[in-house]
């Protein structure tokens, strides 16, 4: 059994995030804005270049991924979040409504596939059983999924609130798993790899360039239990 990571490792998907933070940037650093000034107000957060700012959305996103998990309404109500704690007060009518602006990033109608995707799974799907795990919120992944076009690979697709040994103990159980014959695959060190491997799975790692920076962890190099390739096509090779 092979179970797939969706975002990042099916599709790109921070890349999305990591442009609106990237604007975002932009309008709380600029030059003559109303953004952190030099002398930051009473209750403001004093951060005030680029890199400062950066790491208090980082803080605030860490937090709210906790209480109240992921996808893109948890991502722009800790723009609003950061926003407020850079200005010392609440945002205004005008400010709320840039930042709702952002959700049309996240509504298009088609992901973009990674390349060596579409094709690597029709193969491994001719041989192996393949799961899809993903976590977000519902009816985003839901719309993603359906956009791929991947779904028919798939003998299930599981949405998650959060990816932890549980969630990996639980669907070795629901299909029945042998955890030593069965894999999990994706980009992620902290949702795919280490929580999988502590419930007994294998893992591949498959990096991305974009993965996003809560998503990191170290992994043991002496772990031979963990696959690491280059690119998404080269998993043919090894399954």
């Amino acid at each position: 059994m092979l179970i797939f990571d969706a975002d990042d490792t099916l599709w790109e998907n921070n890349v999305i995030f990591e442009r609106v933070i990237e604007e975002f940037l932009d309008w709380m650093v600029l030059p003559g804005a109303e953004g952190p000034p030099e002398r930051a107000p009473e209750g403001a957060d004093a951060r005030l270049d680029r890199g400062g700012v950066r790491e208090l959305l980082d803080s605030i996103e860490a937090v709210n991924a906790v209480t109240h998990g992921y996808g893109s309404t948890v991502f722009l109500r800790s723009l609003g979040e950061c926003l407020a704690r850079l200005r010392g007060r609440a945002a205004t009518a005008e400010e709320t409504a840039r930042i709702a602006g952002w959700a049309a990033a996240f509504e298009a109608d088609h992901v973009e596939l990674i390349p060596g995707v579409p094709e690597t799974l029709a193969e491994l799907a001719r041989r192996h059983e393949l799961l899809l795990l993903t976590k977000g919120e519902r009816a985003e992944q839901e719309r993603k999924v359906a956009a791929s076009g991947l779904a028919r690979h798939f003998r299930g697709v599981h949405i998650v609130a959060e990816k932890d040994v549980t969630t990996y103990e639980e669907l070795v159980g629901a299909y029945g798993l042998v955890p030593g014959s069965t894999w999990m695959i994706g980009n992620s060190p902290k949702s795919d790899v280490l929580p999988a491997r502590a419930a007994g799975l294998n893992a591949v790692f498959i990096p991305n360039d974009n993965t996003w920076v809560l998503e990191h962890s170290e992994l043991d190099p002496a772990d031979e239990k963990v696959l690491r390739l280059a690119a998404f096509g080269e998993l043919v090779k090894h399954f």
